[in-house]
C-alpha cells in the first residue's frame, strides 16, 4: 500500500491554533480537510442542530409538502399508514423512524421489510399484502425509486405512495411512475444542496415537517430528535459522508445514543459485549450495524426492526440474543465466501477490477466480501452469488469510481442494478457474465485506477512522544469520522518493535518503542506480517483510547507498517 503523507501548511495551521487555542495537531488536521477559514472550523468543531438547513424556500425538497400533508390527513382522518423499509440498515432505520413518529402522532402503521430471497426494493406482492392490511399510503424507505411496477400496482389499488430514498433516480423519460411524492435528493429537480443524506436523514426531514404541521394544527406531535440515534446508525452503516447536514445529525444521534439509549440497543450492548457511553462512530459501524444487518442478510430484516422498536427490556433482550446468534451464523458464513472469493480469478493482481463469482455464495454476505476485497486489493469489486443462472451481486468501490456510472455503461448486460456512486446491487445471467467483466473492467480501466491501490492518507509525522492521552481525547473533536472526514491517521519514523503477540488467529498485539516513549499497538489481520521484536519500522496508525470496565488507556491501531532495512 502506497502512502502519502499530507503537505503542512503552516500559515494555515499557526491562523487555527490563534483562533481557536487549539493544539498545532488538531488545526492542521483541520487544515488537511479544507477547513482553513476559522469560522467554518469552529462550527466544524461545534456542529449544532440549529445550522441544518430547512428543506424548504430556496432548499425546498422536492415532494416534501405533498408527503407531509398526505401524512397529516391519513393521521385525522384514522387511515392505515403501510410502512416498507429495505432490508438492510438505512431501511430499517429509517422505517422504524417514520414507524415511532407516527403511533406517537397518533397514526396508525403496519409495516414490513425486504426479505433478502425476494429481492431488493418493493414488489407489487408486497403492495397487495399491505393494502390488505388497510393501508392506504404506502410509505418506502430506502427504496421505491426503481421499482416502477410496484407503484403501479399500488395506483391500480388505490393506494398512494410516497417515496423515501437516496439512490440514484433512473432515467425517466419513458414517463414517471404515478408516486404521489418521491423525496430523494438526487431528483433533478431537488433545490436541497445536501446530496449526502441517506435515506434515514430524509425520513427524518420528513418527520419534522410532518411535526410542524400537526402542531400547526393542534394535534399531538412526536419529537423526531428522539429518533436522532437512528439517524447517526442509519447514516453511519449506508456509508454516507459525515459531512454538512450528516454530520450534525449524526453528532447529535450518537450523544442520544451513548446517553438514552432505546431498549433494543441498550440490550444489544449488554449481549454483544460492547459499552454505549464510549461509543464512537467506527463503532456503530464495526459492532452495531453488522448485527442489525446480520437478519436481512440470512433472510428477513423484521427481527432488526423489532429490536429497534421493543417496548421494555425482556422483550429487548429476547431478541439481541437472537440477533447475535445470528450474526455469529452470518460471520462463518462471510468467512467461507471470502476465502472462496480471493482463490477466484478475477480476484488476482493486474486487473482494473474485481469481479468474482461462486454458485451457493450467499447473496446476504456479498457486500461484507466486496468491501474486504476493496481494502486488500485498492480496487472496485464485484462480489456475484449464482443460484442456477441467476446471480445477484453485489459492488463496492474505490475513490475516483463511481459505480453508478459505472454500471450504467453496462447495464444493457445486467437483468437489473440500483445503487449509488459508492455501493450498488446488480442481478445477471449465467450467460452474460464473461461479457460484463470484459466490459466492466473496460470501463473502470478507463476513468479509474490501476495501480497497486488507493494511497493510505496520512495526515502528518509525529514521534510517538508526542502521542498521549491529552491529545488523543482532543482528536475526539474531529469525530464523526468516517466517509468524508477520515479519522486522523499518523505516522512515527522510524520506532523499535520491543516485542510481538499473534491473538485470536491474525491479530497482532505490539509494543514500541520511541527514544524513550513506549506505545502499546493494535492490528488487525495483520498477523502474516508479523515484523518480529528488535525490527526497525515505518509505521502508520490511528491513536486512540481503550476504554475497558471504567479504565482509559491509549492504544494505537496499526493501518499499515513498513520495515526498515
Amino acid at each position: 500500500m502506497a502512502w502519502q503523507i499530507a503537505e503542512e501548511d503552516l500559515a494555515a495551521t499557526r491562523i487555527l491554533v490563534e483562533s481557536l487555542g487549539v493544539s498545532a495537531t488538531l488545526a492542521r488536521l483541520l487544515v488537511n480537510r479544507g477547513h482553513v477559514d476559522p469560522v467554518r472550523a469552529r462550527r466544524f468543531l461545534n456542529p449544532r442542530m440549529a445550522d441544518l438547513r430547512r428543506p424548504d424556500g430556496e432548499h425546498e425538497m422536492s415532494g416534501f409538502h405533498v408527503a407531509v400533508q398526505r401524512l397529516v390527513r391519513a393521521i385525522e382522518t384514522g387511515e392505515v399508514v403501510g410502512l416498507f423499509g429495505d432490508y438492510d440498515v438505512d431501511g430499517v432505520t429509517s422505517a422504524a423512524l417514520l414507524a415511532g413518529v407516527l403511533r406517537r402522532s397518533g397514526g396508525t402503521v403496519v409495516m414490513r421489510v425486504a426479505e433478502r430471497e425476494a429481492g431488493y426494493g418493493l414488489s407489487p406482492e408486497t403492495v397487495r399484502t399491505l393494502h390488505g392490511e388497510g393501508a392506504r399510503v404506502l410509505v418506502t424507505c430506502d427504496c421505491g425509486t426503481s421499482d416502477h411496477d410496484a407503484i403501479a400496482t399500488a395506483v391500480e389499488l388505490g393506494v398512494d405512495v410516497i417515496v423515501v430514498d437516496h439512490h440514484q433516480v433512473p432515467d425517466l423519460s419513458a414517463g414517471e411512475p404515478r408516486w404521489l411524492a418521491l423525496i430523494n435528493p438526487h431528483q433533478p429537480r431537488c433545490r436541497f444542496p445536501f446530496k449526502g443524506l441517506a435515506s434515514v436523514g430524509v425520513a427524518f426531514y420528513l418527520a419534522a415537517a410532518l411535526r410542524t404541521a400537526l402542531v400547526a394544527r393542534g394535534l399531538p406531535a412526536a419529537d423526531p430528535r428522539d429518533e436522532l440515534d437512528l439517524v447517526a446508525i442509519g447514516t453511519i452503516c449506508d456509508l454516507a459522508p459525515l459531512t454538512d447536514e450528516n454530520r450534525i445529525l449524526v453528532q447529535a444521534g450518537l450523544q442520544r445514543l451513548r446517553t438514552s439509549p432505546r431498549p433494543g440497543l441498550a440490550a444489544l450492548a449488554v449481549v454483544a459485549g460492547f459499552e454505549l457511553p464510549t461509543l464512537r462512530s467506527a463503532d456503530v459501524g464495526m459492532r452495531i450495524g453488522p448485527r442489525l444487518n446480520a437478519p436481512g442478510r440470512l433472510g428477513s430484516a423484521s427481527l432488526a426492526l423489532e429490536l429497534l422498536l421493543a417496548p421494555d427490556a425482556k422483550e429487548a433482550h429476547r431478541l439481541a440474543t437472537a440477533i447475535e446468534e445470528v450474526n455469529t451464523r452470518r460471520r462463518e458464513i462471510t468467512q467461507r465466501v471470502s476465502d472462496e472469493a480471493r482463490l477466484h480469478p478475477g480476484a488476482q493482481p493486474g486487473r482494473a477490477a474485481t469481479v468474482v463469482s461462486g454458485d451457493g455464495w450467499s447473496h446476504g454476505v456479498v457486500g461484507i466480501v466486496a468491501a474486504r476485497l476493496v481494502e486488500e486489493t485498492g480496487r472496485p469489486c464485484i462480489v456475484i452469488g449464482f443460484d442456477g443462472d441467476v446471480g445477484r451481486g453485489s459492488a463496492r468501490t474505490v475513490p475516483g469510481v463511481n459505480l453508478y456510472a459505472s454500471l450504467k455503461e453496462v447495464a444493457h448486460l445486467l437483468t437489473r442494478f440500483g445503487g449509488h456512486a459508492q455501493a450498488a446491487g446488480l442481478t445477471i445471467s449465467r450467460d452474460a457474465l464473461p461479457a460484463f467483466v470484459e466490459a466492466f473492467e473496460a470501463v473502470v480501466a478507463r476513468v479509474g485506477r490501476r495501480d497497486d491501490g488507493v494511497p493510505l492518507w496520512l495526515d502528518a509525522t509525529v514521534s510517538l512522544g508526542s502521542i498521549d492521552l491529552p491529545l488523543v481525547e482532543e482528536l475526539v473533536r474531529l469525530e464523526p469520522c468516517g466517509v468524508g472526514n477520515p479519522e486522523p491517521c499518523l505516522h512515527s519514523d522510524p520506532v523499535t518493535v520491543e516485542r510481538t503477540r499473534v491473538v485470536g488467529g491474525d491479530h497482532l498485539q505490539v509494543t514500541l518503542r520511541d527514544g524513550g516513549a513506549v506505545r502499546d499497538g493494535f492490528a488487525f489481520r495483520f498477523a502474516p506480517r508479523d515484523p518480529g521484536a528488535g525490527a526497525k519500522i515505518a509505521v502508520a496508525y490511528v491513536p486512540e483510547i481503550d476504554t475497558w470496565r471504567g479504565t482509559r488507556r491509549l492504544r494505537l491501531r496499526l493501518r499499515d507498517l513498513r520495515p526498515i532495512v
